[in-house]
């Protein structure tokens, strides 16, 4: 029988191919028959009800009413549950499952009743676990459990023979796991993660595991087993889309939670002397070390953000870290042997830093504090504190009801931190807060108070003046007491006598109902750390950084992840992908990834670079960018660099020594992604040094770099250092992948002054455009003969961009044929590392890098002076005008020119204007630039 999708037509020997457009609308079309169908209500006519002779027949006319009004009421039914859903539809996206269940327990229980109905109508055939027939896979996991069960039942016969045979059989046997050896911690060396439990041994010898892996490994994407991220299994991102709801909850609503126990901790102990000695060798100003600015922050109240560098060498900068001091008064004093020896009194501060950076820090922190007179101690508590991070409206409101001060310690009296902490309820923004706030306190355990029931936060005007008066004086300033987190004796013991669920579990069944268990003397004092930080842009969200003991982070997660948000819903989890996106969002560079002047920002360019080359070889030829045939415009032909990568070494090197080192760098990327040496966290070699970057590229910090656009003639930077900057699109679209930036093109060519046409066209629209600035050229727009070629070519371009007669347009947009080309290859300054849609401004924007030497070249001083002296060429590639190419009459309109749109701009504003334009694509839009 042929195929009915198969149609021969006549005088054709092949049959036709089926139309796919009719047969992808079969189920459109089915569902729509059926709603049509559920809504027709079927009628009689009026000639049923008469007989032949014309007369009414009052039986015949009743029984078609009584058609009538059954047909109505099964139409009804038919169209309410035509269009009704099942139960398992009604469930939350987030809890929804890939396919209908068939099992009505594994629905919400308000909807089982439901679900169970609607099954027994459909006839669903049903299942039940305890009659289910046991497959191959259940009768080995049975028999896992049944000798699992039997070995425990041998040893807890063994250990009852062996305290009958001591004598002490009436003693009970201890709860929990028995007591473990924890080995001493060595100084000035690096750690060892604890050996992890038997069956998840294997799964951890080449990288280690944040506390909360299995809640994430259910939740999201990790890294790949043999692949791991910085020596940790980190969560890349959700399963399911959360991009809108991680902005709603960072911005507007709720909280994002993040688990970055994978942040390093260094803790330095020695004499304040030496720990103030190795601070300045590493790159912090003085004012911050001995002047009054910063006294809170070495008395231990306050935390220090910044970045640190290499002492000896071309001193790099490393990254930028977290600074927090103990507090200088109440220090205990060490001890030799049994005697008591009262040395000078030694202090403690931690360093926290990316995982990216951790060993050349480690190695540099190392070298420097052997050389200070008294040597100070180093130690790595990369596995003894884990970190949570938070960040959102309600990030406070769930902190609170997590961390609860220990009752007996944390007198409110005594205690300002733990007073002032509890005082925090309506605060919705970190930021509010003193900058760089610290609070030091112990808390209970979170588990004893699970489910998590909502805090109570007083609305009222006095509740609101006692804040205000709160965060005016903030108590915890006076109070200077050493924050028990570093003390590692805290840490262990609060490690050591946290219960395990099933003795928490024993605890809530013997309370009351409804009722949480009382606190006992042997519970743990959990010592916590809290960080608030203020985001340098206005208006932004800040963020808390709890620290904890390693052991205690999921309990103190799970309290925070599944508590009720008085806005309603629960704290987000995030991931790495995330905690880019926030940043992002609020302008700010990501380390590692937006600095790759830094050791650890190049080795994640190699390593996205090689990600990207992969993902265009494998792609056919006929499906891939042709990087050699890219047509830029202008008779320019081919891509600037690497199409795949952000090729700083053809920015800072000739093209020849770029070409040459680009080579040797993708041969030896090749070798190391196609056998990656694993090495186990516990060796040594770890330490080793990174490799530099293969361009003399040096990153900048914020400070630096705005000093030297500040003062461009008194500090020339040199060509090879770089600088972060956030650039906002000024027109439609966003950038994407690897885009170029340019400075604005140099004169006397007309692409100087259409670029220039364009930003005053979108900056100052012609309804809002000075008048002096929009008749720049309408004066002579008869264009007279004597006119210069360049001034025509000027005229033309402002005629296009302006025309009298569509003033109410708005700018040209890309695409368009009288579109600007992009800026030659001369003119390239930097690329962008992260660019995406940005949803809090509702434009595109991006973070990228520039190359200070030439973008202070071609700054507004710069070009002030060089268009002062008329000299032939511009320094660095500026806005001079090329005499040998023009007229000294042409050179001078050209001036006139661009001076006239230059000051309908602004000149700041056009100092950082800038084209920026995607790798493989030809089209360039105007951008903004300023410094991160």
């Amino acid at each position: 029988m042929p195929d009915p999708g198969l149609t021969t037509a006549a005088g054709q020997k092949r049959k036709q191919p089926p139309d796919f457009a009719k047969t992808s609308n079969n189920s459109r079309n089915s569902k729509r028959a059926k709603q049509v169908d559920a809504r027709t209500i079927l009628t009689q006519t009026s000639e049923k009800a008469l007989n032949r002779n014309g007369d009414l027949d009052v039986s015949s006319f009743v029984k078609a009413r009584e058609f009538e009004i059954k047909a109505m009421e099964t139409s009804m039914g038919a169209s309410k549950r035509s269009l009704s859903s099942r139960a398992f539809q009604q469930v939350p996206n987030e809890l929804r499952r890939r396919t209908a269940s068939h099992n009505v327990k594994k629905v919400p229980r308000k909807l089982r009743s439901r679900a169970a109905r609607e099954m027994k109508e459909d006839n669903t055939p049903t299942m039940i676990s305890r009659r289910r027939k046991a497959n191959a896979h259940m009768r080995l996991r049975l028999q896992t459990v049944n000798n699992l069960q039997k070995m425990h039942a041998r040893a807890k016969k063994k250990r009852a023979e062996v305290r009958e045979q001591k004598g002490d059989s009436n003693q009970p046997e201890k709860e929990g796991a028995p007591a473990v050896h924890v080995r001493r911690l060595k100084k000035n060396a690096l750690s060892k993660p604890e050996q992890p439990p038997a069956k998840f041994r294997k799964r951890q010898k080449h990288k280690a595991w944040l506390p909360t892996h299995v809640y994430h490994a259910k939740r999201a994407r990790m890294t790949e087993p043999k692949h791991p991220l910085w020596r940790f299994a980190i969560p890349l991102s959700p399963t399911e889309k959360s991009f809108r709801k991680t902005h709603r909850a960072g911005s507007l609503r709720g909280c994002v939670a993040w688990d970055t126990s994978y942040v390093s901790t260094i803790g330095l102990e020695g004499v304040e002397s030496s720990l103030l000695g190795l601070l300045r060798s590493l790159g912090i100003n003085e004012d911050a070390l001995s002047g009054n600015r910063l006294t809170k922050w070495r008395a231990g109240t306050r935390s220090w953000h910044g970045w640190l560098r290499e002492r000896d060498g071309e001193k790099r900068w490393i990254s930028e870290v977290d600074i927090v001091w103990c507090s200088q008064e109440g220090l205990l004093t060490t001890t030799e042997c049994s005697s008591v020896k009262i040395k000078e009194k030694k202090r403690k501060l931690f360093i926290r830093v990316h995982p990216s950076a951790f060993l050349q820090l480690w190695a540099e922190v190392l070298k420097v504090a052997k050389i200070q007179r008294p040597p100070a101690m180093v130690e790595d508590l990369r596995f003894e504190l884990g970190s949570i991070h938070l960040t959102g409206p309600g990030s406070t409101e769930a902190l609170l009801a997590a961390l609860k001060s220990v009752p007996e310690i944390s007198d409110e009296s005594t205690d300002s931190h733990a007073k002032t902490w509890s005082s925090l309820g309506l605060v919705t923004n970190p930021s509010t807060l003193p900058q760089s706030a610290v609070l030091a306190f112990n808390v209970s355990d979170p588990r004893l108070r699970y489910p998590p029931q909502p805090i109570e936060t007083p609305v009222s005007e006095s509740a609101n003046d006692e804040l205000l008066q709160i965060l005016a004086e903030w108590p915890p300033d006076k109070d200077r007491r050493p924050q028990s987190i570093f003390d590692r004796a805290a840490r262990l013991t609060a490690s050591r006598l946290l219960p395990s669920q099933k003795a928490i579990n024993r605890r809530k069944g013997d309370a009351l109902p409804g009722v949480f268990p009382a606190p006992a003397p042997t519970d743990p004092q959990i010592p916590a750390l809290l960080l608030a930080s203020r985001s340098p842009i206005s208006g932004a969200q800040g963020s808390w950084t709890l620290i904890l003991p390693w052991k205690c982070v999921l309990p103190v997660w799970y309290h925070i992840i599944y508590y009720p948000l008085s806005t309603g819903g629960n704290p987000r989890f995030g991931c790495l992908d995330e905690t880019r996106q926030i940043a992002f969002e609020q302008g700010l560079p990501w380390f590692p990834g937006d600095y790759p002047g830094t050791q650890a920002g190049w080795e994640w360019e190699l390593m996205e670079r090689a990600k990207r080359e992969a993902d265009w070889e494998k792609r056919p030829k006929g499906k891939r960018v042709a990087w050699e045939s890219l047509d830029l415009g202008q008779a320019k032909k081919g891509e600037i660099g690497l199409g795949w990568a952000c090729d700083w070494e053809y920015l800072s090197l000739s093209p020849a020594t770029a070409s040459q080192a680009t080579a040797k760098e993708r041969t030896t990327t090749q070798e190391e992604s196609t056998n990656p040496t694993q090495k186990s966290l516990d060796d040594p070699a770890h330490a080793e040094k990174p490799r530099n970057p293969p361009c003399p590229i040096h990153q900048i910090p914020l400070q630096q770099s705005a000093r030297l656009l500040a003062n461009p003639n008194l500090i020339c930077p040199t060509s090879h250092d770089i600088a972060t900057i956030n650039l906002t699109l000024l027109s439609r679209g966003h950038p994407i992948t690897c885009p170029r930036i340019y400075r604005l093109p140099n004169p006397p060519s007309a692409l100087r002054i259409q670029w220039l046409a364009l930003a005053c066209s979108i900056l100052n629209p012609p309804n809002k455009r000075n008048l002096k600035t929009t008749n720049t050229f309408a004066k002579s727009a008869s264009n007279p003969p004597h006119e210069s070629h360049s001034l025509r070519t000027a005229h033309t371009a402002y005629s296009l961009l302006h025309p009298k007669e569509k003033a109410n347009d708005g700018p040209l947009q890309p695409g368009h044929p009288d579109y600007p080309s992009v800026p030659e290859a001369e003119d390239l300054i930097g690329f962008v590392t992260t660019g995406n849609y940005d949803l809090g401004q509702g434009r595109g924007s991006a973070i990228g890098c520039v190359a200070l030497s030439k973008v202070v070249h071609s700054s507004g001083t710069r070009q002030e002076a060089t268009m002062r002296e008329g000299t032939g060429k511009g320094e660095g590639g500026g806005v001079g005008v090329d005499d040998s190419l023009t007229t000294d009459g042409e050179s001078e309109s050209v001036r006139k020119e661009i001076a006239e749109l230059e000051k309908g701009l602004g000149k700041k504003v056009v100092s950082r204007l800038c084209v920026v334009r995607d790798a493989g694509q030809s089209v360039g839009r105007l951008a903004r630039w300023e410094l991160v």
